[in-house]
């Protein structure tokens, strides 16, 4: 059974599975095990989480902008590469990185609600 800790202002639970893996959310968590047995099924692989996307490199004083994907995996019916992000609330920030996600790195971020 996994730990609850205390909500964020966006009303989410962090918690964590008796592996010590941490989910910013119940959600994020329940696509993460979700994900796993589609994995052991066959029909996804490579699945990893909190994969760095470097949007904008840092300049002069100013740090680099970075987006966080929830997962990254590989759709063996396809072979495609998945990006995926689990949103309760779309963020103006995250909804910017979506869309630098697409128009730099040309990936399409799938978001799971």
């Amino acid at each position: 059974m996994a730990r609850f800790k205390r909500e964020s202002k966006y009303h989410a639970r962090k918690c964590t599975l008796p592996t010590g893996e941490t989910f910013d959310s119940v959600k994020e968590r329940d696509r993460y095990l979700e994900l796993c047995l589609l994995q052991k099924a066959g029909q996804i692989e490579e699945l990893k989480r909190q994969v760095r996307f470097r949007l904008i490199p840092g300049q002069d004083d100013e740090r680099p902008v970075d987006y966080y994907a929830d997962f990254m995996y590989t759709d063996c019916r396809t072979g495609e590469t998945v990006v995926e992000d689990v949103k309760g609330f779309k963020t103006p920030e995250y909804i910017i990185k979506r869309k630098l996600m697409k128009y730099l790195l040309h990936i399409k971020v799938v978001e799971i609600k």
